[in-house]
């Protein structure tokens, strides 16, 4: 019973932060996750790394594919210098293994993500999953990124919000 509280709170979190249950939901699950994040403004340093990375085709592929989307804010939070450094051609193999560090195979939706401890990513690391009981609700961080909404479902996958950037442990 506890556990299906904390899943229906965080639902509901996430319906209040993604403006769930309304006519824009249906469009968003006619576009891939690529044509989701470029739509809209908070992810466009996302999506310039996408496609400096050379990863739009890949996701924009089948799928199934679950994306923890930084924000622009998250990628402010990175040292000065760090976001263009890494959109150097020269550094697109590291820009490549930081995004798909983000990504995990599937379509992991937030009812699902609460119930992990840990998730292999697309990179071939593991990403680290908490969950923190509140009053509210849960709190639920990927490795040290706090997830801000959830199910934002496209036709090819899922994309979570996180506020802070992903590294993988190498």
């Amino acid at each position: 019973m506890r556990h299906l509280m904390i899943v229906f709170s965080f639902a509901a979190l996430a319906c209040v932060l993604t403006g769930a249950a309304t006519a824009q939901d249906k469009d968003m699950k006619k576009k891939d996750i690529v044509d989701i994040a470029a739509g809209n403004e908070d992810f466009s340093t996302l999506v310039a790394a996408v496609k400096a990375a050379g990863l739009v085709e890949t996701l924009k592929g089948d799928g199934p594919f679950t994306v923890f989307a930084p924000t622009n804010a998250a990628f402010k939070k990175l040292p000065a210098g760090t976001v263009e450094t890494l959109l150097k051609p020269e550094n697109k193999a590291k820009l490549v293994k930081i995004l798909t560090y983000h990504v995990v195979p599937g379509k992991v939706m937030a009812a699902d993500v609460v119930g992990l401890k840990s998730a292999k990513t697309v990179q071939g690391g593991e990403i680290e999953i908490k969950v923190t009981k509140t009053a509210s609700g849960a709190t639920v961080m990927v490795d040290n990124a706090k997830v801000t909404a959830t199910d934002i479902v496209g036709s090819n996958g899922v994309i979570h919000v996180i506020d802070t950037v992903i590294m993988p442990k190498d």
